[in-house]
Order: structure tokens, then C-alpha cells, then sequence
């Protein structure tokens, strides 16, 4: 052993790779003890961080660099993974009933699908497999629509192509919440050796029809009829090399949509993501082919959902929408058709929701960030009919996924844009028009990333400890979130800013808001406020941060 490697536990090494049933991954681990033995300390570094602990099992199930061992995604920890959350079922009397696994395009997803599979089936259950590659919420709308206890999707979402992931919907088709998956985190770790783990070979690869189903669900659920001249609508989209191409033309035909005109280099699944940096809509130049496409076709509107298709992203008039707009946008538009029920937005997304829904008579919420707690917005007598979150996420049909769904998002746009368009008008002019009505709502972020953790949790002792008095020129009071959610509200008259550290990167952010009056009409001055104050925001909660 290298006088290196004296911290690194090569025992541990050496036993997981004799516990570990797949070949590739042994024989990678494998490769980095030769480079150990030759006193490679950058192969030293690798291991430990490789072995500093296992993948965490949060609310959204596993995620994190495709790489063998303990801390990274591979076959060894999703059989783990799988027989974890077996034994959480079992333990909540659901032995032997189903469960639905579905996988998007990413690197080795199709094989962890198959894995889950081979474990859950070993271990009692009737397992239920999507047909091929499909979006996020076809297995969320899968797991109610087949009467099954669980479901399980591999996908990471938008992060890099390094990077697979494990997300896990309970019975009801939603995320997990506490304390569910600490029970799953418990059970894995209880779990033993993947290659000790019964397998079985039974489970049933589903057909074509669970897809068709949703789309019918959703289709019904927004029923297209009711905007005469849709055809009409020209469209351009963008699956960003993931799974949402097919789906998402079969929901805009049966809504009777012309044919979209996608984005041919993004069109169809590639793990490798090739001509993003990131594939997130979010981030700079992920929609440049977009604006490009939409710009040569004359587009009324352009479409870009993440890779797992459960995020949307709204181009209108060269430009993109914020998350914020898109979810006023909307909820606006539901509630101009008379859609009744609780209308959710996350603390870090804008207030305008809010106070649409309150203008219509219809009760509100605003919930912790994530998914899994919008989508449980709602009461018995008010039930949630829209949720949605600032960065991109939106539940247009929570009764058919229920979970922030790109697809529905997508049509419900395109809808809201054909019957905008029948009065040759723009969703930048409806923008406008609520500008007038409710304020100029401008919203934006300060997003700082580290590599030292410890930066965060330091900004964030200073920032509780000694909060800005003012912004903007403006008083601000002060309110601590924790222990429901660890962040902070500043608000002031006009103003609101939410710091929290970020549940899936290693970054902090501020959310920040300024309302403008809208003096004249004039919405163009009013949005070159919005701006100049959200720079300033920037500026003044980077120095209250330090960072």
C-alpha cells in the first residue's frame, strides 16, 4: 500500500468490490487500486472520496456521478437502493404488491431499470417495467393509473451527463416526504451485500398503452376544444436530447396542434447531451438553438423541456420567460376558464400567484420549496388544481401526474398562446396586462456556487446574525425560517428576498422580488425598474452575504 493511501480503508475497498455484482464496476475499482500501488495519489484522492460515505437517499431518491462504489451510481447501489425501499414496503404491510419503474435516456438507466426490476421481483413484488425510454410523468401518472404501491424512476433530470439518478413516488404518485426516506436510507444501509440479494426474472415490460393513456388524461384534462383556431399556432420545441419528443407530439396532436417543429439536433434521446454545456433550460445558451429555430419558422411561442421532460421552459417573442411568469401566466389562464380548487406556489417563487388567486376568489398556498410539498397543497374541499415552483417546474393536471410535469406545462401554454394569438396578441401582452392590473412583478436570483460547503452555512450564521436593516432604500424586517426550512425572509415594502442553500447543488441563493407600480401604463419603464432594482438587490445582498 502506498504511504498515501495510510487514511484510505483498501479493506473496504477490496470488500465492496468482492460484494459488488457487476463486472465493469469491479474491474473499474479495480484499476484505481493498481494506480494506488504505484503511489497515484490523484487515484488515492478518487477512492476516498469514492468511499467518505454512501449516496444519500433524500426526498428525491439517489443522484449523483455514474462511478463504481459506495458514492457514486452503479449497479451494487441501485440493488441497494431497490431492496431498501422492498423492505420499507414490506415493513408498511405492502409485501408483494406493485410496483411500476420506469427509466429516461441517460447512461446505464435502461440496466438500473433493470436491476430495480430483478431485486424488487426477487423480492416478492409484481413489478411492472415502461416499454422503453419515456418522461418523468408517465411513470408518475403509471403508478396511480396501474394501482401500484410504489414507482421508481431513474433519471437525473437536467443534471450533466455524468450523472444518473433514483427518484422514488409512493403509492399516492408523488415524491417522497419525510420520514419515508430516512426509513428507505435506513433499510439500504440494512440491506447487505447486493451480490447476496435474491433476483427474480419475472417482472412485465408494459406496452405502448400507459402512454397512450396519459396523453388522453392530459388532453382530456385541458380539453383543447375550447380554443378554436389552434391549428393555427406555430410552434417550436426542443426535447433537449431527451425523452420527451415522442410524448409531447402525441399530446399536441390528439389536442389538435399542427405538427411542432423541433429541434433536429436535440430531437432524440443522447446521454452525452452534445450540444449543451448543461442541459438544463435554465442555464445560458440551453435554448440557443431554440431561439434560433423559432426565430427561422416565425414561432408564436417556443417550447424546451428539460431531458425527463417534467420541466418546461416558455420562449415568446425572443425572449424567455422566468418561471415566475410562466407560472402567472397560467394560473391566470385557469382561472379566467373558472378552474376552482387551492392554487400552490413554493416561499422562493413570486407572490403575483398569489395574489391572482386571492383576486378570484380561490384559496392559495405557499409551501417549502420542492416539488413534494407543492404537489400536497390543497384541502379536501379545495383540492390543488395548480402548483408551481420558479424553476421551471409546473402541475398543470395534478390529477393525472402528480408531480411537476413539462408536457401538460407545455400544452397548457400553447393554449393559452392559440387563444392570444385569435386576438393577435402575444402571452408578452397578456404579461402586460397583469403588469397593469397587479404590479410589475420582477423576480430574479443571486445564485453564488462554492466548493467549500462551509461558505454557505458561514454566509448564512452572518446573514442570521446580522440582517440588512435596508434595501432598496427601503426598511426590511427580518424572519428566520428555520426549523421548517433552512433559509431566511427579508420584506419590505414592495420587496421580498428568500436566502436558502440549494437541496441539489452547492450553491446558495437569493430569491429576490421588487413590485413595481405600473405609472401610466407604462410597462416598459416600469420593467427597466424592475431591473434596476433587482441589480441593486444583487449587489446588496451579495455584501450582506460576504460571498
Amino acid at each position: 500500500m502506498s504511504p498515501a493511501a495510510g487514511w484510505l480503508d483498501l479493506g473496504a475497498v477490496r470488500q465492496w468490490m468482492a460484494d459488488d455484482p457487476h463486472p465493469g464496476d469491479r474491474a473499474e475499482l479495480q484499476a484505481l487500486l493498481d494506480r494506488v500501488d504505484t503511489r497515484d495519489t490523484d487515484a488515492v484522492r478518487e477512492l476516498a472520496d469514492r468511499f467518505a460515505g454512501p449516496l444519500t437517499f433524500g426526498t428525491a431518491g439517489l443522484r449523483g456521478p455514474l462511478r463504481a462504489g459506495p458514492g457514486g451510481m452503479n449497479a451494487a447501489v441501485v440493488a441497494r437502493a431497490a431492496a431498501g425501499l422492498g423492505r420499507y414496503l414490506a415493513d408498511h404491510g405492502h409485501g408483494g404488491e406493485g410496483v411500476v419503474v420506469g427509466y429516461d435516456g441517460r447512461h446505464r438507466s435502461d440496466e438500473f431499470a433493470r436491476v430495480t426490476a430483478q431485486v424488487l421481483t426477487g423480492a416478492g413484488f409484481v413489478v411492472e417495467v415502461l416499454p422503453r425510454p419515456l418522461p418523468t410523468p408517465v411513470l408518475s401518472f403509471a403508478v396511480r393509473h396501474r394501482g401500484a404501491v410504489a414507482g421508481v424512476m431513474v433519471t437525473a433530470s437536467h443534471n450533466p451527463p455524468q450523472d444518473n439518478g433514483y427518484k422514488v413516488y409512493l403509492a399516492d404518485g408523488a415524491q417522497l416526504v419525510p420520514p419515508a426516506d430516512r426509513e428507505i436510507e435506513t433499510a439500504i444501509a440494512a440491506s447487505g451485500p447486493a451480490a447476496a440479494l435474491p433476483l427474480g426474472e419475472d417482472w412485465t415490460t408494459l406496452g405502448d398503452d400507459v402512454e397512450a393513456d396519459y396523453v388522453a388524461a392530459v388532453v382530456a384534462a385541458l380539453d383543447p376544444a375550447r380554443v378554436p383556431g389552434r391549428e393555427r399556432l406555430v410552434i417550436a420545441t426542443t426535447a433537449m436530447h431527451g425523452v420527451g419528443t415522442a410524448t409531447t407530439r402525441a399530446v399536441f396532436a390528439a389536442a389538435g396542434f399542427a405538427p411542432l417543429h423541433a429541434v433536429a439536433e436535440q430531437e432524440h434521446p443522447d446521454p452525452d447531451f452534445p450540444t449543451v454545456a448543461f442541459p438544463n433550460p435554465e442555464e445560458p445558451g440551453a435554448v440557443d438553438l431554440l431561439l434560433a429555430l423559432a426565430a427561422r419558422v416565425g414561432a408564436d411561442v417556443a417550447l424546451a423541456e428539460d431531458p425527463d421532460a417534467d420541466r418546461c421552459s416558455v420562449v415568446c417573442g425572443g425572449r424567455q420567460l422566468t418561471g415566475d411568469e410562466v407560472g402567472a401566466l397560467i394560473g391566470d389562464w385557469l382561472l379566467r376558464r373558472g378552474v376552482t380548487g387551492t392554487y400552490a406556489r413554493s416561499l422562493v417563487s413570486g407572490s403575483l400567484l398569489g395574489e391572482l388567486a386571492a383576486a378570484a376568489g380561490q384559496p392559495t398556498e405557499e409551501t417549502p420549496t420542492g416539488f413534494k410539498w407543492i404537489i400536497r397543497a390543497g384541502s379536501p374541499s379545495a383540492p390543488l388544481v395548480f402548483g408551481y415552483e420558479e424553476a421551471l417546474g409546473y402541475a398543470v393536471t395534478p390529477g393525472v401526474a402528480h408531480d411537476k410535469d413539462g408536457i401538460s406545462a407545455s400544452l397548457a401554454v400553447a393554449l393559452l398562446a392559440a387563444e392570444l394569438a385569435a386576438e393577435g396578441r402575444t402571452l408578452l401582452d397578456r404579461l402586460d396586462d397583469l403588469a397593469r392590473e397587479h404590479g410589475l412583478h420582477a423576480t430574479g436570483q443571486l445564485s453564488v456556487r462554492v466548493t467549500d460547503l462551509s461558505l454557505i452555512s458561514g454566509a448564512m450564521d452572518r446573514l442570521r446574525a446580522a440582517p440588512p436593516e435596508q434595501l432598496l432604500g427601503r426598511p426590511v424586517g427580518f424572519e428566520d425560517l428555520l426549523p421548517e426550512v433552512d433559509g431566511v425572509r427579508l420584506t419590505g415594502e414592495g420587496l421580498r428576498v428568500v436566502v436558502r442553500p440549494s437541496g441539489t447543488e452547492p450553491k446558495l441563493k437569493a430569491y429576490l422580488q421588487s413590485v413595481v407600480p405600473v405609472a401610466g401604463g407604462d410597462v416598459a419603464a416600469a420593467r427597466a425598474q424592475g431591473d434596476a432594482d433587482l441589480a441593486r438587490l444583487r449587489s446588496e445582498m451579495s455584501a450582506a452575504l460576504g460571498l
